[in-house]
């Protein structure tokens, strides 16, 4: 018996999304692999590559700009193809750059199409939801996460192989976009809505949007300094070296993962609110365990804890978001993303200053009060009808 004709078409869209998230992924897990070679190959010391890997945070601001003044006016399908396409194109030329101008020019461009591509396939992921009727985010999510396991993976193999960064990104670029071309027409189709009913911008920042947002932004603050200090914590605060500090770090992804392939399941049973307040608790349980005792076998254990508390509070916050009565799917996101990127932005530098004044212990205490406070906020969250 052959499968209807709709839930042929329900299974391509939702797969196209999934791809829109491996796309994104995928081309950051393989870049991030590959990082050491093209610092190389720009010929800057690890001080220098430092400074100019900010070059991508102009980008993201750009980026928040245009989608927050397109998103609600241009298609969400268009808005993700040509972030998608610009993403794809933009890897091998930020992977083969070999000068200075060359390399800001490229993180420029990455900063631009990676964050404005985030909100309209969340806001797909949002209509995807609504057509099968039951939670997805965390799969689509979990989607994101594989790719960027994958192009690590793939950036790991060329490395090991010494085929060159730029050659790795194309032809990942490649096999991404012709996937892309196949799928593409099949990504939900949001059109705009016209001109005489268009909101302004200011109504889309009502006061729920407002509240996701800030827990969107203690949620990211959190997992930003997850992962930029749980390698080291370990490697140098534990004085236990690099090998058992990636350890440190891979576990923490990993447990990521783990959570978003399975969350969904969690948030059809508890519903979205108490799944996020338990998650934030997770996070302070799982801070509280490395903070407490500082031991190699706790900072592991910590840090999956941490992982698994964290890795569903923005899917979770976003869906929310994308459900609000009366606010598009996209315009609600929007506000989640711009209340979510400052606290990625931040997370590491805050926890820095903080370790120098103090030291890495006690700064990441800092994290169980983002935590808690998030899990509070939850109090006044409202969940739309099917959300």
């Amino acid at each position: 018996m052959t499968a209807p004709a709709g839930a042929k078409s329900d299974l391509r869209s939702r797969l196209a999304v999934c791809l829109v998230f491996v796309v994104l992924g995928g081309t950051q897990g393989g870049w991030m692999a590959r990082i050491p070679a093209i610092r190389d190959q720009v010929g800057v010391d690890t001080a220098e590559w430092g400074l100019l890997s900010s070059s991508s945070a102009a980008g993201d601001l750009v980026a928040i700009v245009l989608i927050t003044l397109l998103i609600g006016r241009v298609s969400t399908r268009l808005l993700s193809l040509l972030a998608a396409t610009l993403v794809l194109l933009n890897a091998p030329v930020l992977a083969g750059a070999s000068s200075v101008p060359a390399l800001i020019l490229g993180l420029t461009a990455w900063g631009v199409g990676a964050t404005f591509l985030a909100t309209p396939v969340n806001a797909l992921a949002v209509a995807v939801e609504r057509t099968h009727g039951r939670p997805l985010m965390s799969k689509f999510h979990a989607s994101y996460s594989i790719g960027v396991l994958a192009g690590g993976v793939l950036g790991t193999l060329a490395a090991a192989t010494g085929v060159s960064p730029g050659i790795q990104m194309a032809a990942s670029s490649g096999v991404l976009g012709a996937l892309l071309l196949y799928l593409g027409p099949h990504l939900p189709n949001e059109e705009a809505p016209r001109r005489e009913d268009r909101r302004p911008l200011r109504d889309r920042f009502t006061p729920q949007l407002i509240l996701l947002a800030t827990i969107a932004f203690l949620g990211s603050f959190v997992e930003g300094a997850a992962s930029q200090w749980s390698s080291v914590y370990t490697a140098d605060y534990l004085n236990e070296g690099a090998a058992l500090g990636a350890a440190t770090y891979t576990s923490f992804s990993v447990a990521i993962l783990a959570c978003r392939l399975f969350g969904d399941r969690f948030v059809a049973r508890l519903g979205r609110r108490t799944f996020l307040r338990a998650s934030l608790l997770t996070v302070a349980l799982g801070v509280t365990s490395v903070v407490t005792h500082p031991t190699l076998w706790l900072a592991l254990t910590g840090f999956t804890i941490i992982g698994l508390g964290i890795a569903c509070v923005l899917p979770a916050a976003i869906a929310l978001a994308g459900r609000q009565p009366g606010v598009p799917a996209g315009e609600g996101v929007s506000v989640i993303t711009i209340g979510q990127w400052p606290g990625f932005l931040l997370a590491g530098p805050a926890v820095g200053v903080l370790a120098g004044v103090t030291d890495l212990r006690v700064a990441l205490v800092a994290l169980i009060g983002a935590a808690v406070g998030a899990a509070v906020l939850t109090r006044w969250v409202v969940v739309p009808n099917g959300g």
